[in-house]
């Protein structure tokens, strides 16, 4: 029992987004105990199910109400604890797949624009304003830059350095260690260094944003943040990978 949930919380991503490395994730590997030897159950099945979880949410969302944002907020957490468990009972089993890979993070795109569309709408229906709308427009097209700056980076890094992606994995630091097999105060320690994650408002941040503006109907409080935070990012990240690849062409010209 104890070597089998040592072996899951192994696949664990080491480099878990804030929410996920100590709520969702934790509860997938929870729940692939149970599922991971249930053969019928694929990775690729599990992903297909957090999706339509997910487009299940999103419905609930724009039906509004109160009770139906706590269904909501709920059905949310079941699709990420989910696209958790997918990638988990993969490396469990040994079997990952550069597909699987693929559409998981092409369905995760697309929940986080529908679960933010869908509470902008919500929102426009609360107070017949179209800024809430706006606003998740904007922090979906800028959510979207940061993934996709980040892309062109890697394209045109390796078309000068076809190596380039051997050198940033080689160069991936570990983390502090947590988990069966720690002490308390390891563990304690992990929990508060990932606190910082929060600053990060990725999709991990956003499962927490979303569930708790739904239960506490802060509908348009939240896309502010989301709007803002993702502006920021954006813009930053785009320069970011833009800097880096000036001095990275010039380090090989200079070689």
């Amino acid at each position: 029992m104890k070597q089998k949930f040592a072996r899951l919380w192994d696949t664990k991503t080491k480099d878990d987004e804030w929410w996920s490395s100590f709520v969702t994730s934790p509860l997938a590997i929870g729940a692939n105990y149970f599922a991971v030897d249930v053969k019928w159950l694929t990775p690729d099945r599990i992903t297909l199910l957090s999706f339509i979880v997910a487009i299940v949410s999103t419905v609930f969302v724009v039906q509004g109400g109160t009770v139906n944002f706590v269904i909501a907020a709920v059905l949310i957490h079941a699709s990420h604890v989910l696209d958790c468990m997918d990638g988990q009972m993969a490396r469990y089993r040994q079997t990952p797949s550069a597909l699987g890979s693929y559409i998981d993070r092409v369905t995760d795109q697309i929940q986080v624009t529908l679960w933010f569309g869908a509470v902008g709408y919500a929102a426009y229906l609360q107070s017949h304003d179209v800024i809430p709308v706006i606003l998740a427009f904007i922090g979906v097209a800028f959510y979207g830059l940061r993934g996709y700056s980040k892309y062109v980076a890697i394209h045109t890094e390796m078309s000068l350095d076809n190596t380039y992606l051997e050198k940033i994995a080689s160069a991936k630091t570990t983390p502090i260690g947590a988990g069966p097999g720690f002490g308390f105060a390891a563990n304690i320690h992990w929990f508060l260094t990932e606190q910082k994650k929060i600053l990060a408002f990725d999709e991990g941040v956003f499962i927490f944003m979303i569930s708790l503006a739904l239960v506490l109907n802060e509908l348009t409080l939240m896309l502010w943040v989301f709007a803002t935070s993702q502006v920021f990012y954006g813009i930053y990240r785009a320069i970011q990978h833009g800097f880096q690849i000036d001095n990275n062409g010039q380090s090989l010209i200079q070689k």
